[in-house]
């Protein structure tokens, strides 16, 4: 695991400020980043294990889930650059507070469901889920982002009507993950 948070890194040669540690997901670490006159999501790959999950090459399994979303039509943040050889991915910085936030604070609203139930139709619609856990989602403006690339064939068990609505409201699973993390 990364012990530090870096101050500076690069996406093909563009120096960025990190900001902070947004999170850190299954393949790799978001910041916060700037260039001095925008923010940005920067992340960089990691090869830390994960008992759960099976990973090909990250960087381009990012790339290949992005373009899948992208041609789906799912609201997402931009991809704005690509870093193959140093494994970072430049992103648009959607600001707002995540889906799991709002959940600690019963401040979910019915609109948001219905944005990710219209989100499950086109996805559905073309054998694919995403990681509907609620750190992976953002409001900004009213309006639902999944701010992950991550993307599978569709799996009945692991859609949002089976195991992520699981963790949109104080539910028992929701609780403990809260309590254990």
């Amino acid at each position: 695991m990364q012990n530090s948070i870096p101050t500076e890194l690069s996406v093909n040669g563009r120096n960025f400020n990190i900001i902070k540690l947004l999170g850190r997901g299954k393949g790799g670490y978001s910041y916060l980043a700037t260039d001095g006159t925008s923010n940005y999501v920067l992340k960089q790959i990691h090869h830390e294990p994960c008992s759960y999950y099976k990973f090909g090459k990250k960087i381009q399994s990012e790339l290949n889930d992005y373009n899948r979303l992208l041609k789906i039509g799912i609201t997402m943040p931009e991809m704005l650059d690509i870093d193959i050889e140093n494994e970072r991915i430049l992103k648009e910085y959607i600001e707002g507070d995540t889906v799991f936030e709002m959940v600690k604070t019963d401040s979910v609203k019915p609109e948001y469901i219905e944005q990710v139930k219209n989100m499950c139709t086109l996805l559905y619609a073309n054998n694919t889920n995403i990681d509907y856990f609620p750190t992976n989602f953002v409001v900004r403006n009213e309006k639902l982002f999944y701010i992950d690339y991550e993307c599978n064939d569709y799996m009945e068990e692991w859609n949002f009507e089976n195991w992520g609505i699981k963790y949109w409201s104080k539910t028992a699973e929701f609780l403990e993950y809260l309590n254990t993390h």
